[in-house]
């Protein structure tokens, strides 16, 4: 699938004329924060943030972008919130508004959930296997939702997978290197961002594609994410082409 991915990138990048990162991703952080300084009910500010989603994947397309990756919802996120029923709601009703999306269909985009998003309730689950199915022989663009994700324990279950490799006598412990941290971690099959956007008033780094960051590019915005807007995005484009 890497190579697929890959070779998908190649044939784009012959389109490109200016520096384009091939994979951005991105955090969705203070949604709730938004709703309570603006006093908004929190239906209205998820609401609001999915269509900035859906704003920042037509930009992808404009922008030849091949990779987006979002940061919907960390495996850390309080489960006996309001904001965690709301934004389930809210996922559940953008997947299934996707399936049908012209943006997704037209433009071939692969959708990807990463993160342990099956413990979620029922609806949830299926809204999201059925993008997937929707989506899986999509290959002009990659759209990747972190759900119910952390990036620490990504690289847990990675070294789970490799353990019991060893433990079966497939895998010598002494053939261990980088490359098999990468093939056996969620995002096995898609190249590493080169550009990270945080988004919030937090200036640090984020439990997101930690194994695949080393190298990249982190810009930062204070603006919330019901702010987040395609002016931002290029201006990290434009800062990352520097």
């Amino acid at each position: 699938m890497l190579e697929k991915v890959k070779e998908a990138l190649k044939k784009k990048g012959e389109e490109l004329i200016i520096k384009i990162p091939q994979h951005i991703a991105i955090t969705v952080d203070g949604i709730e924060q938004w709703a309570k300084e603006n006093k908004k009910p929190l239906e209205e500010a998820n609401k609001e943030s999915f269509f900035i989603i859906k704003n920042v994947i037509k930009s992808q397309v404009r922008t030849k972008i091949p990779i987006l990756t979002f940061f919907l919802l960390p495996e850390d996120t309080k489960k006996d919130t309001e904001q965690f029923t709301q934004i389930l709601n809210a996922v559940t009703d953008f997947f299934k508004e996707l399936i049908n999306s012209r943006l997704i269909n037209e433009n071939k985009i692969k959708v990807s959930v990463l993160g342990k998003w099956y413990d979620l309730p029922d609806r949830v689950v299926e809204s999201i296997k059925a993008i997937i199915e929707e989506t899986k022989d999509y290959d002009f663009f990659f759209v990747n939702f972190c759900i119910n994700y952390s990036g620490q324990e990504e690289i847990v279950d990675a070294c789970r997978l490799i353990a019991r490799q060893v433990k079966a006598d497939k895998l010598d412990p002494d053939a261990i290197n980088k490359e098999t941290i990468k093939e056996n971690i969620y995002t096995s099959y898609f190249v590493p961002p080169d550009l990270i956007i945080r988004n919030g008033n937090k200036k640090e780094t984020t439990d997101l594609l930690l194994w695949d960051s080393a190298k990249a590019k982190i810009f930062f915005t204070e603006k919330l994410w019901p702010e987040f807007d395609k002016t931002i995005l290029m201006d990290a484009i434009n800062e990352y082409q520097k």
